[in-house]
Formats: C-alpha cells, structure tokens, sequence
C-alpha cells in the first residue's frame, strides 16, 4: 500500500513544512521558524512569495522588509532575545538581493545565532541562460552568487530537484536547533525548482520537534575543574554570551553566591548578573572596568562560561598577565572550550554551572579577595557618577546621555547597540538590571544592526520597551527599517545621536597615527581635507519624514524628559540630541587592543604612535 501524497509546489512544500517545524527545551515547545521576512522579486516572487500568500498568517507570517541586509539583522535581533529557540526565515530574489544578505549572513554565524536565508537563485534547468542578475563564471557553470553565502554559512545546499528538499530541509533545521552548530543556514532555491510540482509523502508534514539539549559535564573534566577553582587564590569567571543564551544566570548566582568568586563580563555576557550584585564587576578587555581589568591581570584562573575570548576580552593576548595563570573553560561547543589551552569542561552552561556548584560546596574565596573586589566595584561605581552626571541646562556629552537614558529605563526594558564609540561606553558604565536588557551586537560590530534588530527583539517581546542607540554615522548607513517599524505599528525608540562623523573611529585613527584621517562629516575644506564646517544634515528630519514622531533635546533636562515621553508613547519614536564632543567624560581604555601602526612614515603622529605600538605588543603573551 503506498504512502499518502500531496501535490504541491518546492515553494510550497518547504512553507508547509517550515510551518510545523518546533524546538523544545526544559518542557517547553515553540515553532522553530516563527515568520519569513520577505523582499520580492523575479527570483522568489513567483515561488516562495506565491506560497507564503497562499499558506496565509496563521501558517507563516510575513513580514515585509526594505533592506535585505536589515532582514536578516532583525531576524537575527528576534532570535537572540529568544535565547535561540526561535529563529525566523528570510527570502530574496536572485542577484543583489541575495548578496545582500552575506554581512547579515556573517552577523549572525559569528554571534551563533540562528537564521534561515532562503535565496532565489538561477534556473536549476538553464532553459534561460543566462538570466537577468545572472553572474556568468567562464570556468565554473554551476557557480552563482549565491556561493558568496558559502563561507559565511553554517550549512549551504543548492535544490536542484523537488525531491531533494526533504533532506536538505531537514538537516537544516538540525542545525539551526542545535546550540553547537547554528548560525545561517543557506537553502538556495532555484527560481524553477521553486514552482516545480512535486509528489510529496504527506510525513514530510508532521509536525517535529527538535529537542535542545543540555549536555552534562563529562565526569572526570568536572572534578578536574573543580580541583583547578579549589585551589586558586585568585580566580575570576568571564562570563559571556552563552550564559544567556542557555538561560544559566540563576546558575551563575547561585555559584556565586556559594564561593564568592568574581564575575567579569563579556560584551555579549554583560547582565549575566545584576549590575548591583556585590561580584558583578562589569566589563573585562579593551572596554572593560578597571576592577576587572586589573583582576584579570593578577588572576592565578579564568573560568570562562560561554565565551570566545574575542580580541577585546584578551586585549589582544595582553591582559592575562600572571605567569601562572590557567584556564577553566565551561562551553557547549568544544571548539570554544579549547581557547587559551584551557582545561575543557564541555557542557550546557546552566548544567555545567549546577555541577560546579554541587562540586565546590563547601569552597569559598579568601575573605580578603572579596573585600579587595569589592573595594574595586566601589570605586568603579564613583567613576560611573561622574560620567553619568551633568549639569540639566548643559548640552550633554555621549556618557551623560547615557545617564539619561539610565534614569529612565526600567528593568526589562532592551538596549541595543552594536557599532561605533557607544560599545566601549556602554560595556564600561552600563549598569543591566535584566538578563536581556543589554543586547551588544559585538561578535561583527555591524553598523545599522540597531534598528532592525530593535524591531526583531520587539517582536520577540510585544510588551518590552525597546531602544535602539544609534550614532549618526551608523543611522546613515541603514535607517531603511523605520518605515518597517512604522508599518508595523511597533513602539522602537531610537536614541540618535549626533557627534558629525565617525567618533570611534575617529579616536581610534588619532591613537595610531591616522590623524583622524576621512573620519569627520565636514565639508571640503581649501587645502583638500575634510575640516570644513559641519555638513548641514538634519538627521531627526529624515526619520520624521521615514513616519516616526521625533522629539528634539538640547540640554540633559530636555533629553530625559524626551526619553520618558518616547518611553510612554506607543509609536515609534526617535529621541534627537547633539552631543558635546568638546568635553571628555568616558573613561580612557583599561586594556590594550592591538591595531597595527605602520612600521615605517614621514609624519611625527604615526611615528610616535609606532613607539607606543612596539611598547604595548612586547606585552602579548602565548596561553600555552
């Protein structure tokens, strides 16, 4: 007796499918795919946009986009305030609406965050050849843009024929559901093959559940760290992005609580505590607290919970400075778990941080390591005053804007960020009340990843105040999805900042001798430069003509009155402020980061700056 089939579109099978396609964690179940975000053209429009129209809303809600790029950043910004149990698709036309979708593509595998990119692509049959947005290779027929999403992929497959949707579908969800393995996935589907007819077996359609697991510590890696934190002076946890996505910050409380070790935190791991519990010490690296910085140099071990050891977290190799030091590290991925040649404890973070606590009952630091953190987190909190204070009638600084933005917030409310001079502000002075209210997209520190993902991180949770913290330089780069907040009725503020160009950079560029080169938004002046006055560039005008309500500060008093009514309203509002940059008020970097200085020049900055360069590199050290 043969199997019961459907006639449907590849199109419309995948929409079927992707519709009964669940996660489930500690009992709880929730679709995988939760929406397709959608741009159309010749290369879907016919085939997924054909099929998403005729599956309806209740199957598989459509979103409607005007960047590409922005899509995936959205879909990325849902995911990760889901903890990665629920992701979203993103479909496109052939050409440059599939290359757009490459920087989003690499956001989102680098963050290890899952989003599913489902690209039209060229005729599987090459009936038409070649086609309009067509890339012709002389050496390699089979090569099309879509190869570009390769590299920048957790998993790729071309559907060349219906039938081979099924696996390709199913291993694609595998790895999204996987906390090890996800990231993109690339499905590339043919614009042919999208409207193909096909035979398909009606248990392609049941419903599945991809269970997420939580791996336990193997036994004897357990007592092996166990051992390692037992018998350190000084050890010092970094906690990074896997705390929360594994929803372990009770763990790490609770591990706390039990032996007073302190806790650092990764730009992606900040709010793995409360700011105000007496072991958080905030930020650790190039943009770290000096209470963490200088703990880290003195640490004799670091037990990294769920981090990369990104660049900024080490200082480039420069700031794990004991001779002695070791490393302890808790990851899901062993790939991580490996870094610094640390002793490996592979395991979900919120199970392995239960079997530390379990193991090192009875443990707790020296009394007078407590006392000198804590001295440490008291001092660090007087320098947050400072920054954050400034007089109501003066134009505030980007720190006092921050103090603003603080006194209004509350506790579940999200702060998003991701690129220029506000990251290092941020991860310094910040103080998180909430697991998730601190979302730094730093793995790619991609500029114009804030709106978009404002808006994904609103739809993930209607009710959360939502901010999105934009520099000028990052607002012209992709203020597109305002009009998709707009359409959608979403409540996104947007703190836009004007400092006329690119502040961080611009910083960064004087330090190596760069002399702050192509980096201000100012006319051309006589001599060639950039050093003319401002560009006349109204900013706030631009989103009021996009459809949000703007409200323009000029003074700390007006910008914390224009945050709370922004706070209130229930539309997308942009909150306007001109900052001083005259005025110092961050503090400097604790820690060094390593940007090459050119070895050889003619002008005195980069010389000087080279010198500086040879003194800080001396410093780098091989965690063998």
């Amino acid at each position: 007796m043969s199997s019961p089939t459907r006639r449907l579109t590849v199109a419309q099978a995948l929409v079927r499918f992707l519709s009964v396609q669940y996660t489930e964690r500690d009992g709880v179940r929730q679709r995988l795919i939760a929406g397709t975000w959608g741009i159309f053209g010749h290369g879907n429009v016919a085939g997924l946009g054909q099929a998403l129209l005729e599956a309806g809303e209740d199957a598989m809600p459509y979103h409607q986009g005007r960047n590409e790029q922005a899509m995936v950043h959205a879909a990325v910004g849902y995911a990760r305030q889901l903890d990665r149990l629920s992701a979203m698709a993103v479909t496109t036309s052939i050409g440059p609406g599939a290359t757009n979708l490459v920087t989003g593509a690499a956001l989102a595998t680098v963050n290890r965050l899952p989003v599913l990119l489902l690209p039209g692509d060229s005729f599987a049959t090459r009936a038409a050849d070649p086609l309009l947005q067509q890339l012709e290779h002389p050496v390699e027929a089979d090569l099309t843009v879509n190869d570009t999403l390769r590299p920048v992929s957790r998993w790729f497959d071309r559907v060349t024929r219906p039938e081979a949707l099924i696996p390709a579908a199913l291993h694609a969800m595998r790895v999204l559901a996987d906390p090890v393995e996800t990231g993109a996935v690339t499905l590339a589907l043919p614009q042919d093959v999208q409207a193909e007819a096909y035979d398909w077996p009606e248990e392609f359609f049941a419903e599945r559940i991809w269970r997420v697991r939580r791996p336990a510590p193997d036994p004897a890696e357990l007592a092996a760290a166990a051992r390692a934190i037992e018998r350190a002076a000084r050890p010092l946890i970094v906690a990074g992005g896997g705390v929360h996505h594994s929803g372990a910050e009770d763990a790490l409380r609770a591990l706390v609580d039990s032996t007073g070790i302190p806790v650092a935190s990764t730009q992606a791991g900040k709010g793995s505590l409360r700011h105000d519990h007496p072991a958080d010490l905030g930020g650790i690296g190039h943009t770290g607290t000096a209470v963490c910085d200088d703990l880290a140099r003195a640490a004799d071990l670091v037990i990294g919970v769920g981090t990369r050891y990104t660049d900024f977290t080490t200082a480039s190799n420069t700031l794990f400075q004991n001779p002695d030091v070791r490393f302890v590290n808790l990851n899901i991925a062993a790939f991580d778990a490996h870094k610094l040649a640390a002793s490996s404890l592979v395991a979900d973070a919120r199970t392995g941080l239960d079997a530390l606590t379990e193991a090192l009952a009875g443990h707790r630091v020296d009394a007078g390591y407590e006392a000198e953190y804590r001295a440490g987190k008291e001092r660090w909190a007087r320098v947050v005053a400072a920054a954050y204070r400034g007089d109501d009638d003066a134009v505030p600084t980007q720190t006092q804007v921050l103090g603003a933005l603080d006194a209004v917030v509350g506790d579940d409310d999200v702060v998003i960020n991701a690129a220029g001079s506000l990251p290092g502000d941020l991860h310094k002075l910040w103080r998180a009340r909430g697991r998730r209210q601190y979302h730094l997209e730093y793995g790619y520190s991609c500029m114009g990843y804030e709106i978009p993902a404002a808006i994904g991180v609103q739809q993930a949770t209607p009710d959360t105040p939502v901010w999105a913290l934009v520099g000028d330089g990052t607002y012209l780069m992709m203020p597109t999805e305002i009009v998709t907040a707009v359409q959608e009725g979403l409540p996104v503020n947007l703190l836009l900042i004007q400092n006329h160009g690119y502040a961080s950079i611009g910083g960064l560029s004087e330090s190596v001798g760069g002399e702050r080169f192509g980096t201000a938004y100012r006319y051309r002046a006589a001599d060639g430069t950039f050093s003319g006055d401002p560009l006349p560039v109204d900013l706030a005008a631009n989103a009021g003509s996009l459809g949000m309500d703007v409200l323009r500060a000029t003074t700390v008093r007006e910008l914390r009155d224009a945050l709370a009514a922004a706070r209130a309203s229930d539309r997308p509002t942009c909150v306007y402020v001109e900052t001083d940059t005259a005025t110092a008020t961050a503090p400097p970097a604790e820690a060094w980061w390593d940007v090459p200085v050119a070895a050889t020049a003619s002008r005195e900055a980069a010389v000087r700056a080279r010198e500086e360069y040879e003194r800080q590199v001396a410093a780098r050290r091989r965690h063998l």
